[in-house]
């Protein structure tokens, strides 16, 4: 999924990404993503948007597009490689095919709790994995929470790791979470989050995994009535802008940029909180099953996969960090 292009080509593609009014004195950027307009990372987004406007009187704007107006993920991700879009939204799960830094936030288990969790996003080691995928033309603003992955369900109910035995179960396009299925005995089948309510319909696979929010504004819960909360991952989303566009604006214009992504994530994080217990109580009164499993063993099962990622020289240091962080 990534490319290199021809220096001469970022010129001519810039031009379609910065968009002026007639006096030339307001840049507009345009950013995308595939979630609804009710979710919680729209709303941080919106509050982006707001505070670059505030901060620069109007002279740099953001035009949100959602609902995948502009194309999937990795659609837009692409585009913002090549200079055709601004700024989107991607899963760090996603982001480790492009930086391997990104790989240590996908570990099964690697943060404590939610304080050690918004430690590492907030702190140096967050900004040295945002920054990581600038060689790809990916350039992290800030970390949006999205919340702790859990398995759900058609028909087997899943109450510990041995219950993945056999079953074929959706994961996003991440090698590590690939790994972690495969460790319970379980079959990882990559699927596109568009494809997933049909693919639960056909059987094409028998469960998926995801944060509350997600499972309920899927409506992924009609299908799917166990919904295991392991808790085994909490990969945050992150809001990445294209380095074509963020070489070309001014030191003022990258502040007024950084400054409102970082405001905007304690912002996204409180509507999080609030739609992922509302999530919760929408799928329970829809008839789901929610299981809340004794965590150790799923912790136990996954712990090669931590330790393989170790044997990486760099990657070694920064979980050692990440563990620290939280001490």
């Amino acid at each position: 999924m990534t490319f290199n292009f021809p220096s001469l080509v970022a010129p001519l593609l810039f031009l379609g990404l910065l968009s002026c009014d007639s006096a030339g004195d307001v840049k507009n950027i345009k950013l995308a993503h595939g979630l609804s307009k009710s979710h919680s990372v729209h709303k941080g987004m919106e509050d982006f948007a707001r505070r670059v406007k505030e901060k620069s009187n109007g002279k740099l704007t953001i035009s949100i597009y959602a609902n995948g107006q502009l194309g999937s993920e990795s659609q837009c991700l692409e585009l913002l490689q090549i200079g055709s879009l601004g700024i989107t939204k991607v899963s760090g799960a996603v982001m480790e095919s492009f930086a391997p830094k990104y790989k240590v936030l996908n570990l099964p288990y690697v943060f404590k709790n939610e304080t050690h969790k918004l430690n590492v996003y907030d702190g140096e080691i967050g900004q040295e994995i945002l920054n990581s995928g600038e060689e790809f033309w990916l350039k992290g603003l800030c970390f949006y929470d999205a919340g702790s992955r859990s398995f759900y369900t058609r028909e087997k109910p899943i109450r510990s790791p041995s219950d993945v035995s056999g079953l074929k179960i959706r994961v996003m396009k991440s090698i590590t979470a690939n790994k972690m299925i495969s460790a319970m005995g379980g079959s990882p089948v990559p699927i596109s989050w568009s494809e997933i309510y049909s693919a639960l319909q056909q059987g094409v696979v028998d469960g998926a995994e995801n944060n509350p929010p997600s499972f309920y504004l899927s409506r992924h819960y009609e299908l799917c009535k166990y919904y295991t909360l392991d808790k085994h991952t909490a990969v945050p989303d992150v809001m990445v802008i294209s380095t074509i566009i963020w070489n070309e604006l001014s030191e003022k214009e990258k502040v007024w940029i950084q400054e409102s992504a970082k405001e905007s994530a304690p912002v996204q994080r409180k509507y999080w909180a609030e739609s992922e217990l509302e999530s919760l109580n929408a799928v329970k009164a829809a008839g789901v099953e929610i299981i809340e499993p004794e965590t150790l063993d799923f912790y136990e099962v996954t712990k090669e996969i931590r330790e393989e990622l170790k044997s990486e020289s760099e990657l070694s240091d920064l979980i050692t960090r990440i563990q620290n962080a939280g001490a």
